[in-house]
């Protein structure tokens, strides 16, 4: 709640980069409905896929991965879970289901919070519950040693800062001591330093991301996978982090790193998903086309797992018929077998792409 006091306190100048950050945003948000008055059956197929990758990518950042045979039937199916990592993905499916179902009607409160942590932790253990015990964020050095990077809030007083943290959000919103997307990018930092949980609080951080979005009225996350973008630039999110964590009991930090780091994330979103509503096919052979565009837009060598996870859910078998197809007409190029195969995109006979 440090960084949303100073924003109560008025946090000054806004950097030139937030604001080029808050243009295009803004830009971006008014052309929103334009998209989004795709055909439903379209839009259908971003929807799916950026469920799957959210649940996916949210707790591989985690540490916690399932079998990619098994990620449609976790996410999509009804069958008994085989072990703690996918009840966990399934949890974190049926968080985002709660999101998305409810939109911005989902109010931001203590008793939302808990919930979500409750289902992204599948239920088990002390899964919707504040931490009773200190937990600081300690760093794994490459010799075997540790340092604690952070000191989050002491136990005792967690669920008055998160009481705090929703109470300081509606007030901004309501008050607008500050532009929307900054208060939404600040209070997402002050979550994460808060720390109320002893497990999760980077799968809730995100989700609580993705809910602020849709308050605010950015629903790209609902066809465009946040959390998946926030992996690919997994050593920045930690990056900034630890930059604008620095000095926040005191009030001495600075936000802008993390905050500037958020905008990035929901801009890129919004890039990528204005390039993929120009060109999304319809349901029939969306399969099919979501590989072909994965391997058409490789640079240099690739491997099969690379496509595998640019299109979760899509089997093996499928993909290695395409690539053998692509290959008959002379669009890609194989060395190595098995394993060690790698392949290459070039466009098309006679036009090899550098």
């Amino acid at each position: 709640m440090m960084t949303m006091r100073l924003l109560s306190a008025g946090l000054g100048s806004v950097p030139a980069s937030t604001s080029w950050h808050l243009a295009d945003l803004g830009e971006a948000l008014g052309r929103q409905e334009l998209f989004t008055k795709q055909s439903p059956q379209k839009l259908e197929v971003l929807r799916e896929h950026a469920l799957i990758e959210s649940a996916v990518s949210s707790n591989r950042i985690e540490g916690v991965e399932i079998d990619r045979k098994r990620v449609g039937t976790v996410i999509f199916g009804r069958q008994l879970l085989r072990d703690r990592g996918e009840e966990e993905v399934r949890g974190y499916r049926d968080a985002l289901s709660r999101i998305h179902e409810s939109g911005g009607k989902l109010r931001l409160s203590e008793r939302t919070i808990l919930q979500l942590h409750r289902l992204s932790r599948g239920g088990i253990g002390d899964a919707g519950k504040f931490r009773t015990k200190e937990s600081d964020i300690i760093e794994r050095l490459a010799d075997g040693g540790v340092r604690v990077r952070f000191k989050t809030v002491p136990a005792a007083k967690t669920r008055a800062a998160v009481r705090e943290l929703t109470t300081l959000c509606r007030d901004c919103f309501r008050e607008r001591w500050a532009h929307p997307l900054i208060m939404l990018a600040a209070s997402n930092l002050d979550f994460l330093c808060i720390h109320p949980f002893r497990d999760g609080n980077g799968r809730v951080s995100r989700l609580l991301l993705l809910l602020q979005c849709y308050h605010l009225g950015y629903e790209v996350g609902r066809y465009i996978s946040l959390e998946r973008l926030i992996e690919e630039n997994k050593e920045r999110y930690y990056e900034t982090l630890e930059m604008s964590s620095r000095g926040w009991h005191e009030g001495k930090h600075d936000p802008w790193p993390y905050i500037n780091y958020v905008l990035f994330i929901l801009k890129t979103a919004y890039r990528e998903f204005e390039r993929r509503a120009g060109q999304i096919p319809s349901p029939k052979g969306a399969k099919a086309d979501m590989v072909l565009s994965a391997i058409r837009s490789q640079v240099g060598e690739f491997r099969l797992t690379d496509i595998e996870r640019a299109c979760p859910g899509v089997g093996r078998e499928w993909i290695r018929k395409l690539l053998a197809d692509l290959k008959s007409k002379g669009e890609v190029r194989c060395t190595g077998k098995g394993p060690a195969a790698r392949w290459r995109y070039h466009g098309g006979k006679g036009s090899i792409r550098k």
